[in-house]
C-alpha cells in the first residue's frame, strides 16, 4: 500500500514507492510466485488454525496451552497438521481467485470513487473494503468445500487428545472415519451430496466477506494514520529529512515499511476478529458437528447451533478460540500483507514504475 501521508496544506510529505495496480503485474509470475509464497505461510500458521477449530467444537473451554500439550502427547507433531494436505490443495486456487478479485476490484472501485469526488482517504477505504468483500466471496466458492473436509480431519479423534471427561467429549461429530482428504470428500459427497460439501456456505460468506471488508478498510485507515504520525515525527528530525520543494520529505527504508505494514495488519486483525468471532464459531460448528432427529443424524441448523452454544456457556461460548483466532489472523495478516506487497514488486512488469 502506498500513499502520501501528509495533508495538502502540510509541509511534511512521506515518499513511499508507488502503489502497484493490476495492469502493472506480470500475471503468470504473480500467480506462480504467489502459490509458492502463500503455501509456505499456510504451513507455518496451520497449527494455530487446528487449535482454534478444536476449541470451537469442544463443549467446554480448554486453554490453548493445555490443548497444545494434549495434542502433542497423544498425537505428536502430526496432530497439528491434520487435514493440511487438503487445505494446501485448496489454498492455491482459492488464493488465485482471492488475489484476482482483490486487485481488479481495488483498481476499478478506487478509480470510480476518486472520479465521484471522494477524498483520497475515503476513496482508499471504500476501495479496500469493496475489494475485501469481493475477494472473500470469490475465494469461498473453492474454500468452503476445502474447509469442510479439512476441519473434519482436524477434529477427528479430537476426544482422544483432550482431557478425558464427559464434559470434554464432542457430542455429535461425524460418524464417519476418514482415511484422508480424498476419502472424506468422497464420503461426504455420497452421504449428503454437493450440499454436504457446501455446508455452512451462507454463514461462511457472512463471516469472511464482512471480515475481509472490515480488515482491508481498517488496514487502509491504520496505514494512513501510522504514516501520518511518522511524518509528523520525521518532520522534527532534520537529519532524517531532505528538502523537497520548500518543504520536508521523508523516505522510509524497506525495514520501516515492513514494520508499519505488520503493525497495521495486527491492528486490523484485532478489529476484524472481535467483530466476526461469533459468526466464525457458528460456521465451524455447522461444518463439523451433526445433530440427531428421530434417531437419524442430520446437519445442525444455525438456530440449533446458536442454542447449543448459549446452553453450553452463554454468549461467551461464541468467543471460544478468540485468542488463537486473533493470533492466527494477526500472524497470517502480517505475513500475508508483507508477502503480498513483496510478491507484487517481484511481479511488476516495469520496475521503474515503482519509484515515486
Amino acid at each position: 500500500m502506498s500513499l502520501s501521508a501528509a495533508e495538502d496544506n502540510s509541509a511534511s510529505e512521506i515518499h513511499i514507492p508507488a502503489d502497484i495496480d493490476w495492469h502493472m503485474l506480470d500475471k503468470s509470475k504473480f500467480f506462480f510466485l504467489g502459490a509458492a509464497l502463500f503455501s509456505g505461510v499456510s504451513a507455518a500458521l496451520y497449527p494455530v488454525v487446528v487449535l482454534k477449530t478444536r476449541q470451537q467444537v469442544l463443549p467446554t473451554h480448554i486453554s490453548s496451552l493445555k490443548l497444545s500439550l494434549s495434542i502433542m502427547n497423544h498425537e505428536g507433531v502430526r496432530g497439528f497438521y491434520r487435514g493440511f494436505g487438503t487445505s494446501l490443495m485448496g489454498t492455491i486456487p482459492a488464493r488465485a481467485l482471492y488475489m484476482t478479485a482483490l486487485e481488479v476490484t481495488k483498481s476499478s472501485v478506487g478509480t470510480a470513487t476518486v472520479r465521484l469526488g471522494f477524498s483520497d482517504t475515503t476513496a482508499t477505504a471504500i476501495a479496500n473494503a469493496a475489494a475485501g468483500l469481493s475477494s472473500a466471496m470469490a475465494a469461498q466458492l473453492v474454500w468452503t468445500p476445502v474447509d469442510v473436509v479439512s476441519q473434519r480431519l482436524m477434529v477427528q479423534d479430537c476426544n482422544a487428545s483432550t482431557i478425558k471427561s464427559s464434559k470434554s467429549v464432542i457430542p455429535s461429530s461425524s460418524s464417519f472415519r476418514y482415511m484422508n482428504g480424498l476419502d472424506a470428500f468422497r464420503k461426504i459427497l455420497n452421504a449428503d451430496g454437493p450440499r454436504g460439501l457446501y455446508r455452512g456456505f451462507g454463514i461462511s460468506i457472512l463471516t469472511y466477506a464482512p471480515s475481509n471488508a472490515v480488515w482491508w478498510a481498517s488496514y487502509s485507515v491504520a496505514h494512513r494514520l501510522v504514516w501520518g504520525g511518522i511524518g509528523c515525527y520525521a518532520n522534527k528530525k532534520d537529519e532524517n529529512a531532505v528538502n523537497v520543494g520548500g518543504g520536508f520529505g521523508y523516505r522510509p527504508n524497506s525495514k520501516e515499511m515492513v514494520a508499519v505494514q505488520g503493525v497495521c495488519a495486527a491492528m486490523a486483525s484485532g478489529v476484524s476478529a472481535m467483530i466476526t468471532m461469533p459468526l466464525d464459531t457458528i460456521k465451524t460448528r455447522l461444518q463439523v458437528l451433526d445433530g440427531e432427529e428421530n434417531g437419524r443424524t442430520r446437519p445442525l441448523t444455525v438456530m440449533q447451533t446458536v442454542k447449543n452454544l448459549v446452553k453450553e456457556g452463554g454468549f461467551a461460548a461464541c468467543y471460544r478460540g478468540l485468542g488463537p483466532r486473533w493470533v492466527s489472523m494477526a500472524m497470517s495478516a502480517t505475513t500475508m500483507i508483507t508477502t503480498y506487497e513483496f510478491l507484487k514488486r517481484l511481479s511488476t512488469k516495469n520496475r521503474e514504475s515503482l519509484t515515486s
